[in-house]
Formats: structure tokens, C-alpha cells, sequence
């Protein structure tokens, strides 16, 4: 009887935490005679509980929108400490059509078929770019695409082999459990890979074009290792882009999304004073094209450095690669050693330590914004102190689902029903299992109607049902902010102050007010 009582009343504080206004007086009668009657369980006041936390949170406002312009914080940036801007160039300055990643893929499957000889057949797939999502993960000896949430977990129903979703059951066969290692995971950080963390927006051709083979040859009774198809598919990507670049370079307007407020957020940086760098990895002349598109042919007046060629991520960690000069004139590299780093020039190669020497920046005044947690800002954050923004694309479409009304009802639902769950589960009679376990039914199928509503494959890029995604873990951890695109900045002064939002611990109150 004590555990009922105590679990009734769990319920009512549980719900009267998540709720913004006070709730009518004749629900909260009625919760509050559940919490005192003293009497035995029974099916029907589990229903009329469960009835009436349904109308207390029908009767209230839907949470407002989030701004898909907004600026949103990991860790507190004043940006009056900001001296020096630098920046990526593909998928930070510059964003693409889903046209470009079509073309990725159409090249690479022609790889496959000319230079490793495989079937004809493979010519005629097709992208699909509603497929895969951002930050999954690749099991490159089982052979098997996931999703992974920040402890390692895998996201059951987001994880194919080829086109195929595998069950809950394969998934236990396979693994054992949910839950993979972390040196099974992080593997290639140690040198001994069996997991590939596909990170970046280029990496979406990869994904598709891997499955879809598999599945082809799952189809067709073709006998294959995931290992030889998986370096077979990277390495065919890898060698594209000199292609993909001259093509696109060609035809930069078919293949480029302009912002017309871009200028305007470089304006507004050397009103200020502020210097301003770019370190890419793309060529020089394929970065020429599109700046020249997106800010104008004088561009470079904007930038005090311009580094290509840089050969991320070990521009940042390898100190024995110095930097050349580009002779523009007949498009090759000076062979003269490079003492200092001066504007109107291009430098090629070079690494983090002769750049900082050489122009004096130090630490928390430079700024820095890219598109890949790892490659762009994991080193500058973790070992130089450099403060940190990510250009995260897809926040366009997954804000626009957030404001959905149908996700906000849904989603609001989903959190009160897991608290009622979570209540009521120390119950241990048979029938008060028995509207537990619908209850459980229901919230699995609401977990699956908001993933689907993101992608009916992988769900967010963000978030699995009740933890951030492996991807966010890193996002949070190496970038200070993160925002759509650079041009949202123009909606905040240069001397802004960044804040985090406070979030709650799992030991602290729900909530400060009631």
C-alpha cells in the first residue's frame, strides 16, 4: 500500500514539474483524491490517472518556435575577447545543392565499375538523398550502418545491413548487446579501425552508395566482404574530387547556394577590425570559383590569410609541414622557404604552429567555424584554445521540424506518458502490469512517429529516443556555438556574450518553478 501511495504521488509531481500554467482545479481535485484515497490498485484508477494527465496537458499552450536563425550556445563566448575570425570553406562558407552530393555519388559508382570491375548493373542506382543522415556510424567488418547515441548505444530500428533493417533480435545475435565498446568504436583513433564515423555532409553519396551495393549483391546472391566492398566504396569517393572539382568549378552557380547576407557578416568583421583567415582543403582555384560567386571577385580584400590545400586534420597536429607559397601565375607551388604570412598572397600546406608564430595570434582571440567536429575543430579546441563555431546545415530542416505542431503535440505527450511509465513501473500485480505495458506500447509507437518525422530510417541527427546522438557528444564538446549558417550572426552585435542554457542534472529539481 506504501509503494502505491508513494507511487501515485511520484506520478502527480512528476507532472506538475513539466507543466508552464496551473492546471484546471478539477483535474487537480481528482489527481489529488488519487494520491489520498486509501484503497487497493485497480485498472480503472490506473486509467483515470493516466485520462486525466492526457486532459492536463491537452489544456495547454504548445511550446513556442525556435528561431531557425538562431545562434545556440555549448559554452559561454564573449565575442569583445574575438580579435580574429578564420574559417572552412566547404560546408562552413560555402553551401552546396543536393546536386553536388548527386554528383559525388554518380562518379563514384562509375569508379567502381571501370577501375574495380564491379557488375554493370551497379551503373543504374540511383541516390537517395532521404536515405542516411549525418554522424552515423559504419561497422566496417560486420558490414553494417547505425546510429549510435552519445553512451555507444545503438538506436534499435537505425541500423541496416545494405537496405535492410535489422531487428532487435539480430542486433543481440550479432553484438550481445546495445551497448558497443568504446575501443570497438573509437578504434580508428587508436589505429586498429572496425567503426567509420561518417561525420561530414560528403559523406552522405558514401553511406547510400555503400548500402545500396550491398543490398544489390544481398539481392542477387552475389557472395561479398563488407571489408574489400567498404575500402573499395572509399577509396572510389576519395578519387572523385579532383573531378567533382573541376566540374562543379565549371558550373559553380548550378552547384552553389548563395546567401546574399554573406557580405554583410564580412563587412560587419572588418568595420570592427577584426582579421580574418581561411584554412580548406580544396584547391585554390576550386575555392577562387565559389568565393568569387558568394562575396564578389575582390574577396580576397576580406581575408588577411588564405591557406588551401591544407590537408586537414594535420595541418593542426603536424608541425613539420611548412608552408608554400602558390605562384598564381602559372599555378604552382614556390619552392622558397615562407618566413611570414602576407595578405593578397596563397599559401599552401603549411600547420597551426608556424601560422600562429607567424601572425601572432594566441588562443582565446581567434574564433574559428567548420562544419566537421573532428577534422575542423577538435584539435583547435582541445589543444590550442581556440574558440570554436560549427556550421550545422541541417539545423534548417530539424528546427523545422521542431516547430511542427503535430511534433510538438506528440513529442509533449511522449515526455508526461514516460513519467506515468516511469511511476507507475514498481507496481507488481498483474493487472497493473498489464496498463503499464500498454502504456509502454503506446510511447514506442510515438518514439517511432517523431523519429519519422526527421528521417524514417535514422530519425535526427541530433537526438535517439532518450540521449543526444554520438555525433552531438562531439558537436557539444569541440564547438562553443553552433547555427545554420555564418550569415546568422548578423542578427547579434560583435560584442554579443554567448550563453549556455542551463540545463538540469539528473540529481537536481525538474524544475524552479511550479
Amino acid at each position: 500500500m506504501l509503494a502505491t501511495m508513494r507511487g501515485v504521488q511520484c506520478i502527480y509531481s512528476l507532472y506538475l514539474a513539466s507543466v508552464q500554467t496551473r492546471p484546471s482545479r478539477r483535474i487537480v481535485r481528482s489527481i489529488r483524491m488519487c494520491t489520498m484515497q486509501k484503497r487497493e490498485y485497480s485498472q480503472e484508477f490506473l486509467q483515470k490517472c493516466y485520462q486525466d494527465h492526457r486532459a492536463l496537458w491537452e489544456s495547454k499552450k504548445l511550446p513556442d518556435n525556435v528561431n531557425p536563425r538562431a545562434v545556440f550556445a555549448n559554452n559561454e563566448l564573449d565575442l569583445r575577447d574575438i580579435k580574429v575570425y578564420g574559417f572552412d570553406y566547404d560546408y562552413t562558407l560555402a553551401n552546396y545543392e543536393v546536386t553536388v552530393e548527386s554528383l559525388i555519388y554518380d562518379l563514384g559508382k562509375n569508379v567502381l565499375v571501370s577501375k574495380y570491375r564491379y557488375p554493370e548493373a551497379i551503373k543504374s542506382l540511383e541516390y537517395n538523398r532521404d536515405f542516411a543522415v549525418r554522424g552515423l556510424h559504419y561497422d566496417i567488418e560486420q558490414g553494417l550502418l547505425m546510429k549510435l547515441d552519445q553512451f555507444q548505444q545503438i538506436q534499435i530500428g537505425s541500423i541496416f545491413r545494405g537496405l535492410t533493417r535489422l531487428s532487435q533480435k539480430e542486433v543481440l545475435e550479432i553484438y550481445g548487446s546495445r551497448s558497443l565498446p568504446l575501443h570497438y568504436v573509437e578504434g580508428h583513433l587508436r589505429g586498429h579501425a572496425k567503426m567509420a564515423h561518417l561525420a561530414d555532409l560528403f559523406s552522405l553519396p558514401e553511406m547510400c552508395l555503400l548500402s545500396q551495393v550491398a543490398q544489390y549483391f544481398h539481392d542477387n546472391n552475389v557472395p561479398y566482404h563488407s571489408v574489400p566492398l567498404f575500402n573499395d566504396v572509399k577509396a572510389a569517393i576519395g578519387s572523385i574530387h579532383p573531378e567533382m572539382h573541376r566540374i562543379v568549378g565549371r558550373n559553380i552557380s548550378e552547384y552553389l547556394i548563395k546567401d546574399p547576407n554573406l557580405v554583410t557578416f564580412f563587412d560587419m568583421l572588418k568595420k570592427n577590425k577584426k582579421e580574418i583567415f581561411i584554412i580548406t582543403n580544396s584547391p585554390f582555384y576550386f575555392v577562387d570559383a565559389g568565393m568569387s560567386y558568394l562575396l564578389g571577385e575582390n574577396w580576397r580584400d576580406y581575408f588577411d590569410v588564405v591557406v588551401a590545400s591544407a590537408k586537414k586534420p594535420a595541418f593542426f597536429t603536424d608541425s613539420m609541414r611548412p608552408f608554400r607559397e602558390l605562384n598564381e601565375e602559372i599555378h604552382i607551388q614556390t619552392w622558397g622557404p615562407v618566413t611570414k604570412l602576407e595578405k593578397g598572397k596563397i599559401y599552401l600546406e603549411g600547420n597551426l604552429s608556424q601560422l600562429q608564430e607567424m601572425k601572432g595570434w594566441q588562443g582565446q582571440e581567434v574564433l574559428y567555424f567548420g562544419d566537421h567536429p573532428y577534422s575542423d575543430l577538435a584539435d583547435v579546441s582541445l589543444n590550442h584554445s581556440w574558440r570554436t563555431g560549427a556550421i550545422i546545415w541541417e539545423l534548417d530542416y530539424e528546427i523545422e521540424c521542431l516547430n511542427c505542431e503535430d511534433y510538438k503535440k506528440i513529442s509533449g505527450w511522449l515526455m508526461i506518458l514516460q513519467s506515468l511509465i516511469e511511476s507507475s513501473q514498481d507496481f507488481e500485480d498483474e493487472e497493473s502490469r498489464k496498463i503499464v505495458q500498454q502504456w509502454e506500447e503506446e510511447r514506442d509507437l510515438l518514439r517511432k512517429k517523431t523519429k519519422d518525422m526527421f528521417n524514417c530510417h535514422f530519425g535526427s541527427v541530433f537526438r535517439t529516443h532518450n540521449n543526444p546522438t554520438y555525433f552531438s557528444r562531439r558537436l557539444f564538446r569541440f564547438a562553443d556555438i553552433y547555427t545554420s549558417r555564418l550569415s546568422n550572426l548578423n542578427d547579434y552585435c560583435i560584442n554579443h556574450t554567448f550563453y549556455p542554457r542551463r540545463g538540469v542534472l539528473p540529481h537536481e529539481y525538474k524544475s524552479l518553478f511550479v
